[in-house]
C-alpha cells in the first residue's frame, strides 16, 4: 500500500500546493448529448448537487462523452449514459498498428496526451466503447468509478475487448482503485500499447472489485513497474457466449501481455475462473505472491476452464526468468495449478488444492486431456517444468519447494517434468503431495 500513497501523493498534489480550477457545474438532471463535451485546460468538471446524467443521443457522434482538451483537470460526481442498445458498433479489434484512441469511438470518458487527470465518483453505464480511455496519459487517478453494462459485440456476436477502462500507448503514473466493474462484455481493467510504442510504467490498479467480465478482469499489457493488488474479481469469462473464442482469447483473472516487468500482482482475490487465474505471457523479474484462484461449482460451470498460473513467452523481447511465484492459495482447478518455464524462477510456499477435477489422464477423451502428445503428463500435473511456450525456453535453474500439492493423481503427477527436461535441471524439494 506505500505505492498506492505515493502514487496518490502525486496524482493528487498531495505532496505540494494545492491545483486551484475553475469550477463548471453541470445542470441538474439529465443532459442530451449529439458530440462530446470538450473540457478545457484547467478546469473542475461536477455534477449538480441534485445529480447530473450525460446521456448520449440516438445520434451521437465523436470520441466520447467527455473529452478532456488539457492537463490539470478534475471530473467528479456525475453519470454517464452510453445508450449502447443504440451507439453499439459491432466491430472487431483494431489493426496491430492502430491504437484504441484512433479506432474506438462513443467512449465515456477520453483523455489522450493530456496529465494531470482527476476522475472521482463518476458512474458510467451502457458505453458502447470503453468507459475510460486514457492513452499517452501522465499521471491519470481515477477513483470511485463504477461502470456497469458496458462494451460491445464484433461482428461473430463476441466481446471486442470493450467496456471497461484501458490505459494505453506509453502512459505513465496512473492509478485506478477503489473502483466497481459489473457486467462488461470485454476486458475491466487494463493497460496495452502497440509493440513500437513506448511501454505503460508506474501505475496501481488497487482495491477493485469485478464481477462478470467476457474477457480479462485486469490486464497489464506492454507495462513495466506496476502493481495490481487487493483487487476482488468474480465470475472472469461471463457470459460465456460472448468469449472471442475464435481469437482464441481466453479469459483470464490476471492477465499479462507483451514486455512486463518489475511488476507485483499481489493480494488479489479471484473466484469463478472460466479461463485462466493468471496467465503470466511475457512476465519477467516480477512478484506473483499471495493471490487466491477459487473455484467452488461444478466442473461443467466453467466449459474453457485451464491451467491456473501459466508462464508463456509471445514477446520476442523479453525472456522468462526471475519470477518469484510464493504464497498463493489456487483451489479446485479443472486442471493442474502452475505452468513453469524459463530460468531461475522460484515456486513456493503455495497451497495448490483440490487439483485435476478432470481426472485427466483417466477422461482423456472428455476433457481433451491430451493436450499435446510430447507432453502426456501435462494436464496431469500439480506444477509442471515444460520445455517452452511460444518459443523454445526450457525450465532449468528453477527452485520448486515446500508447496502443498493435493488432487486427483497428485501422489505421482505432483510436479512432473517434460520428457527431454532431466530431474537434475530444477531443484524440487519438500514438497507435500496428496491425493484425493
Amino acid at each position: 500500500m506505500r505505492a498506492l500513497a505515493a502514487a496518490l501523493c502525486l496524482l493528487t498534489a498531495g505532496c505540494g500546493p494545492q491545483m486551484r480550477y475553475r469550477v463548471t457545474v453541470l445542470p441538474a438532471g439529465i443532459v442530451e448529448l449529439d458530440r462530446p463535451m470538450d473540457v478545457a485546460p484547467g478546469m473542475e468538471l461536477r455534477g449538480a448537487p441534485g445529480g447530473t446524467t450525460l446521456h448520449m443521443a440516438n445520434g451521437f457522434q465523436g470520441a466520447a462523452a467527455v473529452v478532456v482538451q488539457g492537463d490539470n483537470v478534475r471530473l467528479h460526481d456525475f453519470e454517464i449514459d452510453g445508450n449502447r442498445a443504440a451507439l453499439e458498433v459491432r466491430q472487431g479489434l483494431p489493426e496491430y498498428d492502430q491504437p484504441f484512441s484512433r479506432f474506438t469511438t462513443r467512449n465515456g470518458i477520453q483523455v489522450d496526451g493530456k496529465s494531470h487527470v482527476q476522475i472521482d465518483h463518476v458512474r458510467l453505464r451502457n458505453v458502447a466503447g470503453f468507459a475510460i480511455l486514457a492513452s499517452r496519459t501522465a499521471y491519470l487517478q481515477a477513483s470511485r468509478i463504477t461502470v456497469i453494462d458496458s462494451g460491445s459485440r464484433n461482428p461473430a456476436g463476441r466481446n471486442n475487448a470493450t467496456g471497461g477502462i484501458l490505459v494505453e500507448e506509453g502512459s505513465s503514473h496512473f492509478v485506478v482503485e477503489a473502483s466497481s466493474f459489473r457486467n462488461i462484455l470485454g476486458n475491466a481493467l487494463w493497460t496495452h500499447s502497440l509493440y513500437r510504442s513506448a511501454r505503460n510504467r508506474d501505475g496501481v490498479f488497487a482495491r477493485n472489485h469485478i464481477d462478470r467480465v467476457g474477457r480479462d478482469a485486469i490486464q497489464a499489457g506492454h507495462a513495466t513497474a506496476m502493481r495490481v493488488e487487493d483487487n476482488i474479481m468474480t465470475h472472469v469469462g461471463f457470459p460465456v457466449d460472448a468469449t472471442d473464442l475464435e481469437a482464441r482469447a481466453i479469459p483470464v483473472g490476471i492477465d499479462t501481455a507483451g514486455n512486463v516487468d518489475a511488476t507485483a500482482y499481489v493480494g488479489n482475490r479471484i473466484a469463478e475462473i472460466n479461463g485462466k487465474c493468471m496467465d503470466l505471457d511475457g512476465l519477467h523479474d516480477s512478484e506473483i505472491r499471495g493471490n487466491e484462484c477459487v473455484n467452488s461449482g461444478d466442473p461443467k460451470a466453467y466449459p474453457l476452464a485451464n491451467y491456473a498460473i501459466v508462464m508463456n513467452d509471445t514477446n520476442p523481447d523479453m525472456k522468462t526468468r526471475n519470477i518469484r511465484i510464493v504464497g498463493n492459495r489456487v483451489e479446485r482447478m479443472l486442471f493442474g495449478a502452475i505452468f513453469v518455464i524459463g530460468e531461475r524462477n522460484i515456486i513456493e510456499r503455495n497451497l495448490l488444492l483440490d487439483l485435476n477435477l478432470a481426472h485427466c489422464n483417466q477422461n482423456v477423451a472428455h476433457y481433451a486431456c491430451m493436450y499435446a502428445a510430447a507432453d502426456p503428463q501435462l494436464l496431469a500435473s500439480g506444477i509442471y517444468l515444460g520445455r517452452g511456450a511460444e518459443r523454445p525456453a526450457p525450465a532449468r535453474g528453477n527452485v520448486v519447494r515446500s508447496n502443498v500439492i493435493t488432487g486427483w493423481g497428485m501422489k505421482l503427477g505432483c510436479v512432473t517434468s517434460a520428457p527431454d527436461i532431466p530431474a537434475a535441471w530444477n531443484m524440487v524439494k519438500g514438497n507435500e503431495c496428496i491425493e484425493r
